[in-house]
C-alpha cells in the first residue's frame, strides 16, 4: 500500500535534504511550499500554499498519513512575523491535519525553545522546560504547547523535535556539540514515523557528537540511532576558528548559543 506524506516547507535546506532521503518505492511525498519545486523526483508532487492558508492546508493534507512540518519562519524576525508565520502556521497544519483525518504531525521545534538553559553535558533532558532565547524560540515554544493540544485533546500523535544545527556540515565550534547530520535528521523522521502510538513526545534533533550536550535517550525511546559525529570536522573547525572555551565563551555556555545575546526582533 503506499503512504503520502505531507512536507511543508519543503523548498528550503532541510526539506531539500529530507527529499532524497525519504524517497521509498512505496511511498509518496506531497511537498508543499510558496517557492515552485522544481526538481520533482519519481514519487514526489508539488503542491504550491502557505502555511497559514487553512483551506490550502486542509486540501493538501487530504489522504496523507503524516505531515512532516518544516515551513514557516526559519529565524529571529520580528514578533509580527514569528506569530503569523511560526505560531499561526502551526495551528494551521495541526487544525487541517485534524480536518482531513490525519493523525500524525512531526514538528520542526527548536534549541532555541530552551536557548537560555545553561547546556547539559550529554544528558540535558529533551523535554527540559521551555526558556525561549528569542521571538524565533518563544515562537517555538508556542509549537509545541499547540501539539501538546492537539494531542491531549483529539488524541493526535505528535513528535516535537528541538532541532540543533540541522546543515550539511558543522558550521562553526558550537555545532561539534549540536550538529544534526542530513542522514541522521532523515533517521529521525523515519524513527517518528514508524514508532507506533507515540503520544506526544520532545526530542533533541541532534547526532551523536562526541561532545554532544543533550541527552538522546528520548530519541533512542522511538527508534532513533544516529550514527554520525560532528567529531569528523573538529580539526578542521578548531583550526579556523581556535579552540572552543566550553566554559567561558558565552555563545557556547547556554543552549541557545548566541541567540541568547542577539537583539530580539533582530533579523539574522
Amino acid at each position: 500500500m503506499t503512504e503520502r506524506i505531507l512536507i511543508t516547507g519543503a523548498a528550503g535546506l532541510v526539506g531539500s535534504m529530507l527529499r532524497p532521503r525519504m524517497a521509498r518505492p512505496d511511498r509518496i511525498l506531497r511537498l508543499l511550499d510558496l517557492t515552485t519545486v522544481d526538481d520533482l523526483a519519481p514519487g514526489e508532487e508539488f503542491v504550491q500554499g502557505s502555511v497559514t492558508d487553512l483551506d490550502a492546508m486542509t486540501a493538501a493534507a487530504e489522504g496523507v498519513s503524516a505531515i512532516v512540518h518544516l515551513g514557516g519562519q526559519s529565524r529571529e524576525g520580528t514578533a509580527e512575523d514569528v506569530v503569523q508565520r511560526n505560531m499561526y502556521g502551526t495551528y494551521v497544519t495541526l487544525e487541517a491535519a485534524r480536518r482531513a483525518g490525519c493523525d500524525r504531525v512531526i514538528l520542526a521545534s527548536s534549541n532555541h525553545a530552551v536557548g537560555f538553559h545553561v547546556r547539559g553535558e550529554g544528558d540535558l533532558p529533551a523535554d527540559v522546560d521551555p526558556r525561549p532565547d528569542t521571538f524565533y524560540g518563544w515562537s517555538k515554544v508556542a509549537m509545541e504547547g499547540a501539539g501538546r493540544l492537539y494531542n491531549d485533546r483529539f488524541g493526535m500523535d505528535v513528535i516535537s523535535l528541538r532541532i540543533g544545527s540541522w546543515f550539511p556540515e558543522p558550521a562553526d565550534v558550537r555545532a561539534l556539540a549540536t550538529w544534526l547530520s542530513p542522514d541522521d535528521g532523515a533517521r529521525l523522521v523515519e524513527a517518528c514515523l514508524s514508532v507506533a502510538s507515540p503520544g506526544y513526545r520532545v526530542v533533541w534533533g541532534v547526532s551523536r557528537n562526541t561532545r554532544r550536550w543533550w541527552s538522546l535517550a528520548e530519541g533512542e525511546a522511538i527508534g532513533y540511532d544516529p550514527r554520525d559525529d560532528a567529531e569528523t570536522y573538529a580539526e578542521e573547525l578548531i583550526a579556523k576558528f581556535g579552540e572552543p572555551d566550553w566554559d567561558n565563551d558565552p555563545a557556547l555556555v547556554r543552549v541557545g548559543g548566541s541567540f541568547t545575546w542577539f537583539p530580539l526582533g533582530q533579523v539574522m
